[in-house]
């Protein structure tokens, strides 16, 4: 990491250098990473040591210099350091100070991905375009938050060309200080969609948060807006250049989207008077959507109409978003690592183009404020509309669900349970060959657990 010597380190965290005797000299030696798991540990890292609900990195801080650590971050004075250490008030705060220094010194464009929904969709997208010209670090999963968002900031390496990073919020304020550290030279807006009601309130709440990303641009930054979204079609970037992409005509457009099954969606983009027939190796129109966004980031990048359309060629999902997985002539749409109505009904539009029995197991759908119930109902029509055959939901909201089908006297066989374990007694004894079922909910409804129990009942 350039310039990020221990010495640098203390001084840009306010901290207090310490080197024990045998390390003299130290104070000029640079790190080549920083890591918050002490299992992480390479060679001359920075470990930084977080207090958690059930685990203090303070505990590991002794064993880590064993594995190669050049030295360690503490909010408490050590006895018997076994190597040199810097001792700050906060070490969260530290690890956004550091990350924030570093990100001065870094010469790459930085490509930032925000909004409601598709933000780990689109980052993997935007990664997967331009990496047929360039070498790119990008956030892993869905490190996004203020501890995740440095943390990348801190794998950037000489080696690097581009990095792509996922910014996500749930309240006023941060993503000013995630602008703060990330520095976008471009900005990719996916939709202000209805996630983070709990503190945003509405839609407009929402777009006035991730909007506060535009101060912290350079002014010759780059803002790709969907612009399909009726709030971001007149957002104010303050200055920065817009582009907008969609299917409404916009600068950058796809027509002729056909779907392919579950496992691939062509269509043909629209670039400057210029156009490419592309294969997409996922379902759904949102992922032309994110396609396009990828698009608009390898233009803007110098890419050429055939790169763009080798990266959107391989492009690829991750575990719990819209993983596709095929066992035993069942197919199994792994999408449960989030959800929001949004995100909800995109995937009950994959669900509904599959052959076969299509069956729902739904959760509930979580930090939607006053108007969860309502939300949740709403669901019952994008399932009615895509003439999804079977329905099982979970959770206390997603009864909702449940309730609208059953007042719409839909055709969907609709069944409701208040725990997984209840529902899976149900579930398992009817799938068969041919099915196809999505599995989608909120994260704290631990719907993996759906996933691991069909695959090995199936296996």
């Amino acid at each position: 990491m350039k310039n990020m010597t221990l010495a640098n380190i203390a001084k840009v965290t306010s901290g207090k250098l310490f080197l024990p005797a045998g390390f003299e000299g130290f104070e000029n030696k640079i790190i080549a990473g920083a890591v918050n798991d002490n299992r992480k540990i390479e060679k001359d890292f920075l470990f930084i040591p977080m207090v958690g609900a059930r685990v203090d990195g303070h505990d590991f801080i002794q064993d880590i210099f064993a594995k190669g650590a050049l030295a360690s971050l503490s909010e408490r004075e050590l006895d018997d350091p076994k190597g040199p250490y810097i001792l700050v008030k906060d070490t969260k705060l530290a690890l956004k100070q550091i990350a924030t220094e570093y990100r001065q010194q870094l010469n790459i464009p930085v490509v930032g991905v925000i909004g409601s929904v598709g933000k780990t969709s689109t980052k993997e997208m935007i990664a997967s375009v331009l990496q047929t010209k360039f070498n790119v670090l990008k956030t892993e999963g869905n490190f996004n938050n203020e501890i995740g968002l440095p943390l990348t900031i801190c794998r950037i390496k000489d080696e690097h060309q581009v990095a792509i990073v996922e910014m996500g919020i749930s309240d006023f304020g941060e993503m000013h200080r995630l602008g703060d550290i990330a520095k976008p030279d471009i900005v990719v807006m996916t939709n202000i969609g209805q996630c983070h009601l709990e503190f945003l309130k509405n839609r407009d709440g929402i777009l006035k948060a991730k909007t506060e990303v535009f101060e912290h641009m350079p002014s010759n930054g780059l803002v790709i807006l969907n612009g399909d979204d009726d709030k971001l079609v007149n957002a104010d970037t303050l200055g920065r250049r817009k582009i907008f992409y969609g299917l409404n005509n916009q600068q950058i457009s796809a027509t002729d989207v056909m779907p392919k099954g579950l496992s691939e969606t062509s269509a043909t983009i629209h670039i400057a008077g210029e156009a490419i027939d592309v294969t997409i190796p996922l379902p759904g129109t949102h992922n032309v959507m994110n396609a396009l966004a990828a698009t608009a980031v390898g233009v803007e990048l110098g890419l050429t109409n055939e790169e763009i359309a080798k990266g959107l060629g391989k492009a690829e999902t991750i575990s719990g978003r819209n993983n596709l997985i095929v066992i035993r002539d069942v197919t199994i749409i792994d999408d449960c690592y989030n959800a929001n109505p949004v995100s909800m009904k995109a995937s009950i539009e994959v669900l509904g183009k599959a052959t076969g029995r299509t069956i729902a197991v739904l959760g509930d759908m979580g930090e939607l404020g006053a108007d969860e119930r309502e939300l949740h109902y709403e669901i019952g029509e994008a399932l009615e509309t895509n003439h999804i055959g079977y329905v099982f939901t979970v959770g206390e909201l997603s009864e909702e669900i449940n309730k609208s089908l059953s007042q719409k006297n839909s055709s969907c066989m609709a069944h409701h349970y208040s725990t997984v374990d209840e529902m899976l007694e149900d579930l398992l004894p009817i799938v068969r060959g041919g099915d196809t079922i999505l599995v989608k909910a909120s994260h704290f409804m631990n719907f993996t657990k759906v996933v691991e129990t069909l695959k090995t009942r199936l296996g």
